[in-house]
């Protein structure tokens, strides 16, 4: 049962990857992958001297890091008020309304996103406009971009993420809430005492396993809400990539700039994983 979804994993995403060393060659169509010209690391360095490697390091970063610290602790939020919910019917209702937002494609999430803070007829500044907010063309203002991504990840995938902390709650035995509160502990201190401990590895785990994802901000939805006046912070590597790649036709150097960036995720999953490992004796190896 494990062969074909192994074969189809080796075919489609090992044997592809000797694709990489048109990152080291003046890559032409015609001459193919080995009939190019070897150039070294000149692609590597023809990113690292442009002007664009310092702004599409600072954007992605910024991005990556400010999701990371809005969306990674709010599932841990999510299962353990769902977990405290007595309410089954409350408890569906609020689960599926989480979870529904995932489901939506991103060039849908995006038109929404756009639609909703039009600032002609936008539902969102249509209503801060009657408390007397004037909110403005948000979509046009550089700095707001990455508050925006972030906080539409919020609205799009933190209920689901939620998942696997409510399955990890789950495994709680029932004995351990009912002996604390015999013991007279109360809701908090069952959250902080049981669950929170319950929910440490798989914390960790994930976290390690994102990390290894801080320099690939999201291609489609970062491409989608650009436009020319919110380009300074929202042009990340992944768009850039695509812009040199598919656009300008600048195969080898797209590919160089890919490698780097993989490169760069793997190095910090290995030191996040190294002092995830040392620091809570949970690592992924």
């Amino acid at each position: 049962m494990l062969l074909p979804p192994a074969a189809i994993f080796f075919c489609f995403a090992y044997i592809p990857i000797y694709g990489i060393i048109i990152a080291f060659k003046d890559f032409k169509p015609a001459l193919g992958i080995f009939g190019s010209q070897w150039t070294g690391f000149a692609n590597f360095l023809q990113y690292f001297n442009s002007y664009m490697f310092i702004n599409t390091i600072r954007n992605t970063l910024t991005i990556s890091i400010y999701t990371i610290l809005v969306t990674f602790p709010l599932p841990i939020v999510i299962a353990l008020m769902c977990n405290q919910m007595a309410a089954k019917r409350f408890k569906r209702f609020f689960q599926v309304s989480t979870y529904l937002p995932h489901f939506i494609s991103t060039v849908v999430m995006a038109g929404m996103i756009i639609l909703f803070l039009s600032p002609s007829s936008g539902i969102i500044p249509k209503l801060l406009g009657y408390a007397g907010i004037e909110m403005g063309n948000i979509m046009g203002k550089a700095g707001a971009f990455s508050s925006i991504y972030a906080w539409t990840e919020v609205w799009q995938h933190v209920g689901w993420d939620s998942i696997m902390y409510i399955a990890a709650l789950s495994a709680v035995a029932p004995e351990l809430y009912e002996a604390a509160e015999i013991d007279g502990a109360s809701k908090w201190q069952r959250t902080l005492y049981i669950d929170l401990p319950m929910l440490t590895t798989t914390a960790v785990v994930l976290f390690i396993l994102r990390s290894g994802t801080i320099m690939s901000v999201g291609f489609e939805k970062v491409y989608l809400l650009q436009n020319s006046l919110n380009m300074s912070t929202s042009e990340t590597i992944s768009t850039y990539v695509y812009k040199m790649g598919l656009r300008s036709n600048q195969y080898s150097l797209s590919a160089a700039i890919s490698l780097f960036n993989n490169v760069i995720n793997f190095i910090i999953l290995l030191l996040v994983n190294y002092a995830a490992g040392k620091l809570s004796d949970t690592s992924l190896f």
